[in-house]
């Protein structure tokens, strides 16, 4: 009996380290000390840039769609959603993306695997402007079936104290502005899985009327990352702070960010959300309530800004190519300091 009869093949992990070499060196800032093989990923923090560094940290996964990219065979986009969860929850507060490190845990070891799964770490890494300094790849033939894997990962990042954005920076007459999603993101999935393919009958490869592509497509769509248009927005504009539109919706994840005695009003008659919401609403006869609490419907970002800044605010997105438009506005609550609500008012176009 050896180590690998019994299901762990450490030739077939040195061989996916061997494969990732390249695609993670590409992430590399001027910070990162040594490579890829050590222990410990290493990176110098330029404490002359900030004058007071915060060190700010986010830890995710992308739950469910991982059974979508495992059903579909396709490795090489789930790692970008991977990092859109961590880093644009990092810039929520003004920090800057720095590094990141991710955990694959799969049944078997197919190097080309994960090649392909790292190939979209990295890939998100660039996006965001952020290095991928290492990671660990576990192999748990016991536990967990041959073709089966989940991915993991955690950022760091910094912002200057006197540059930290929060909701105590949030007044009265400040402008909700809306970042448009790229479909689903990384969020939902258990439901929509559960209407679009156990429920409805249709499968992956499927075209409905309502998309312009096969249903597997549009449901691996990689979720949009926003770090440098946020970071870009807060150092030209009066930003107060962000809120990353992922699990509960828009109203949940504005509330997080709102400070007593101040709510927000959201206009839903200023967005139309993608087709592929009003297809799971429809099959599946999900209410408004349920879909708003479960899927971000088309707004993935919101930044909380000085209304003087809106015109400037949004002619930076278009010139970096951000869909986005005012979607509200922030008024005192109603009954005095109590925490904040977000109403929802009007109907999507």
């Amino acid at each position: 009996m050896s180590y690998a009869a019994s299901g762990v093949d450490i030739d077939a992990g040195d061989r996916a380290v061997a494969l990732i070499q390249d695609v993670v060196r590409r992430t590399a800032r001027r910070e990162v000390v040594g490579g890829l093989g050590g222990f410990a990923g290493l990176f110098a923090l330029d404490t002359a840039r900030w004058r007071r560094p915060l060190l700010a940290s986010s830890t995710d996964g992308v739950g469910t769609k991982l059974a979508v990219a495992q059903a579909m065979d396709v490795h090489d986009t789930i790692g970008i959603d991977l990092v859109a969860m961590i880093v644009d929850d990092l810039v929520v507060c003004g920090a800057e993306p720095l590094f990141l490190q991710d955990y694959i845990a799969c049944g078997r070891v197919v190097p080309e695997r994960i090649q392909a799964i790292v190939a979209g770490i990295a890939a998100g890494c660039q996006r965001a402007g952020c290095a991928l300094i290492g990671g660990e790849t576990a192999e748990h033939a016991d536990l967990m079936a041959p073709e089966a894997y989940d991915i993991a990962g955690t950022g760091v990042g910094v912002v200057d104290a006197d540059e930290l954005l929060g909701a105590e920076l949030v007044h009265p007459g400040d402008a909700v502005l809306a970042f448009g999603s790229s479909g689903l993101h990384s969020n939902g999935y258990v439901l929509a899985r559960r209407v679009l393919l156990a429920d409805s009958g249709l499968s992956l490869d499927s075209c409905p009327a309502d998309l312009d592509r096969a249903l597997g497509e549009e449901l691996l769509e990689p979720t949009r990352i926003y770090a440098k248009d946020c970071l870009a927005l807060a150092a030209e504009t009066g930003v107060r702070v962000f809120a990353h539109v992922t699990g509960g919706g828009l109203a949940a994840n504005l509330a997080r960010v709102l400070p007593r005695g101040l709510d927000a009003v959201v206009d839903r008659a200023t967005w139309t959300p993608q087709p592929v919401f009003g297809l799971i609403s429809g099959m599946g006869g999900v209410t408004e309530a349920e879909m708003e609490r479960t899927f971000n419907l088309g707004v993935g970002m919101l930044a909380v800004l000085d209304a003087a800044d809106i015109d400037r605010a949004l002619a930076l997105l278009t010139a970096r190519h951000v869909p986005a438009w005012v979607a509200g506005e922030v008024v005192p609550a109603e009954d005095g300091d109590r925490s904040s609500v977000v109403r929802l008012i009007g109907h999507h176009r």
